[in-house]
């Protein structure tokens, strides 16, 4: 493939995905305050400046730095400088759990909202006309209410904002706390003073909607799990070597290139190693996708990450730690699911140039004001009125209300949307890159024709007794077949099921292991029966590559595979571009060229070796029956199974697009509107409320009709 120019945009990504040392992290930092693309770039600016670090890549989703320095150094400096920059950090223990940080904003959203509608029917009597020291009683019962609710349930702003000012720097919810803060002392001191007028209600308004929209972001962070965590379970911890003519079994970290190991059948090959005995069978499902058993003789080549399906058998490590090929899809997986998470979703990217105006504005129209009347309260009261209409409530809240909308409705319609920032992506694919084993076809076991009854029953039961995959396609052929009575029912690894029916041995699986010729046979009675299979497409797959055309998408085919059966299955869904017989290197190695050439790629796969494919691409699609780590990797899972949920998915990505420019658009306007009021001394805090929390409302209710289209 050719490579093209570089600078072209891509996926609306004002960062894009970076390359990562092709090393595994020396340390991960973990980091409970991070919750903006500003936070990554403190972070990373931080650790970069050093000594001891050669680079940092922070993953937002989960909140963690992966370090890339000198192993075993000492954490501790690194540390500090990240909270003198006013970023917390500790370092991760291999037991530490991801941070799940919007349970924490629960309970202070119930307080605000429950101290927001007190507040609020207080207000509407003094409104009605109370006055005098009615009206001063009213507004200390509301001071009373509001302003413990006020402090204890903006506390995630006011932590926030600290740690910024103290480190030097401003981020979002400096304004806020400023708005919030002024807003309530200016209320607490009108009412000390017998005044008309007091804007306890705006600060709960305020702390409520931003609350809700950093609430609302945090559920979508909340199922996001490391797929290459999942690739580093399948590693077995121990391994059988073979020391002076007997065996030992040994941690992992002592083996040494040129070793001898034990592999017994039903265990996975530890390291890259070479067969020494004359034959095995092994399975590389978990590196090719294809479930076919693969035959090794002396000398060839065992896969970190094979199954041994005939043994035992001896092989002589040749690549271990870090070198051997499942540690090199670990890091490829790691590497793109830190890039992934640079990705600077719309709303990060308006927030970078949103901050610093909020300030200059409210700055600019206390000065002026201060200048022009002398008077310091007037100019307080016209300071905090543009800071509570500016405060970004609408702004928080426009990416996460689609999202939760449109992630809901994808819920209902069997998608489970995984990534904060995966409809975004989503909304920019162009290209569409499918696995074929698993994802569009399926290996099917055809019934022999001539079989009597009594032994499709025999075999019925044998079938529902394995926990092979492809013994299960039989039972859609079998289904109104009542199972029979098999005793003593055993599954043996890599060959197949074994039973007793009617004192007779009967046995389903392979062929050469059940007397037979061909790949798979049953034997009951005395007679063997040869049990052919098909690669079939699953049912919608043809009608999903349609749907994905009519939506003006290229689709590619990319697998394992042979040329052949890529090249017929290719034909019949009617895609012309394809690759064959691509290890999950050169998978992810695909993408990053179809992307290098200005293409935004959603891959869809189901298997181990298409994990760093999933994580490397724009954005991915996974299958519900997919492996862990495929899923966890993946942005979407289609838990309902239908290959149209693909379709659908990038549809309702467009949608909420739309809709979030659009909420874009409400709060520009809504700006253009208010801020010139509020700075003219028009607006008062009250007045500057109400505002804001109608466009907030506006942007919820535009965000809700994603849910009847």
């Amino acid at each position: 493939m050719t490579s093209a120019d570089t600078t072209c945009a891509h996926s609306d990504a004002a960062t894009d995905f970076r390359a990562a040392p092709c090393t595994a992290p020396t340390h991960t930092l973990v980091l409970p305050s991070v919750h903006c693309a500003g936070c990554i770039r403190t972070v990373e600016q931080v650790l970069s400046r050093q000594p001891g670090i050669r680079s940092a890549r922070v993953n937002l989703t989960r909140r963690r730095a992966a370090v890339f320095g000198a192993p075993g150094a000492d954490p501790g400096p690194w540390i500090r400088a990240l909270n003198a920059a006013g970023i917390e950090a500790y370092e991760a223990t291999k037991a530490g759990s991801d941070i799940d940080s919007g349970k924490a904003l629960v309970l202070p959203l119930g307080v605000a909202g429950f101290a927001l509608m007190n507040v609020m029917l207080l207000s509407v009597a003094v409104w009605s006309g109370a006055s005098d020291s009615t009206r001063d009683f009213l507004h200390w019962i509301s001071a009373a209410i509001a302003l413990p609710a006020t402090v204890y349930a903006a506390q995630p702003f006011f932590r926030h904002a600290w740690s910024a000012l103290g480190a030097g720097r401003l981020n979002i919810d400096v304004p806020i706390s400023l708005a919030i803060i002024l807003a309530s002392a200016m209320s607490l001191y009108e009412v000390a003073n017998g005044g008309e007028h007091a804007w306890f209600d705006a600060a709960l308004a305020l702390t409520f909607f931003l609350l809700a929209g950093r609430a609302l972001d945090q559920r979508m962070r909340r199922s996001a799990r490391s797929a290459a965590a999942d690739l580093a379970v399948i590693e077995p911890a121990r391994a059988i070597r073979i020391e002076q003519g007997a065996q030992r079994s040994r941690p992992l970290d002592e083996l040494r290139v040129g070793d001898t190991l034990w592999l017994a059948a039903g265990t996975r090959v530890p390291v890259d190693a070479v067969l020494d005995d004359c034959s095995v069978e092994v399975d590389r499902s978990a590196i090719t996708g294809e479930i076919d058993p693969l035959a090794l003789t002396c000398g060839d080549v065992m896969t970190a990450g094979d199954i041994v399906l005939t043994g035992p058998v001896t092989a002589t490590a040749t690549a271990v730690g870090e070198d051997t090929t499942l540690r090199r899809m670990t890091r490829l997986v790691a590497t793109a699911e830190n890039a992934r998470s640079r990705y600077s979703g719309l709303a990060d990217r308006a927030a970078a140039i949103y901050t610093p105006t909020v300030h200059i504005v409210a700055a600019a129209a206390f000065l002026g004001w201060l200048l022009a009347t002398g008077d310091v309260r007037m100019a307080l009261n016209v300071a905090i009125a543009t800071l509570i209409i500016t405060c970004p409530c609408a702004l928080g809240l426009a990416v996460p209300a689609v999202a939760v909308v449109a992630t809901s409705r994808l819920y209902r319609n069997g998608l489970l949307v995984k990534s904060e920032t995966a409809l975004e992506r989503l909304a920019g694919i162009d290209t569409v890159v499918f696995d074929k084993t698993g994802t569009l076809t399926r290996r099917v076991l055809n019934m022999p024709p001539d079989m009597p009854g009594a032994d499709r029953r025999v075999l019925r039961t044998l079938a529902e007794s394995s926990d092979h995959p492809l013994s299960r396609t039989l039972l859609d052929a079998l289904a109104k077949i009542a199972p029979d009575d098999v005793s003593n029912v055993r599954e043996f690894a890599g060959n197949g099921v074994e039973g007793t029916w009617n004192g007779t041995s009967v046995r389903f699986g392979r062929g050469t292991w059940a007397g037979g010729t061909s790949d798979t046979a049953f034997a009951i009675g005395g007679r063997t029966y040869a049990i052919s299979s098909t690669e079939d497409l699953l049912p919608d797959a043809r009608k999903s590559i349609d749907s994905l055309k009519a939506k003006g998408l290229e689709i590619c085919l990319l697998t394992g595979d042979s040329g052949t059966r890529a090249q017929q299955v290719a034909a019949r869904l009617g895609v012309d571009r394809f690759w064959s017989e691509v290890s999950p290197e050169g998978k992810s190695a695909i993408l990053q060229e179809l992307r290098a050439d200005c293409r935004s790629v959603l891959m869809v796969g189901d298997g181990l070796n298409d994990t760093a494919a999933l994580a490397a691409a724009d954005a991915s699609i996974a299958p519900g029956s997919a492996l862990d780590a495929s899923r966890n990797a993946a942005d979407v899972v289609i838990v309902s199974g239908r290959l149209s949920g693909v379709a659908e998915a990038i549809g309702t990505a467009r949608l909420a697009k739309r809709r979030i420019l659009q909420n874009f658009g409400v709060a520009a306007v809504y700006n253009a509107i208010a801020v010139p009021l509020a700075v003219a001394g028009i607006a008062t805090p009250l007045m500057a409320a109400i505002a804001m929390s109608t466009s907030s409302l506006v942007v919820i209710l535009n965000a809700g009709r994603g849910r009847r289209q």
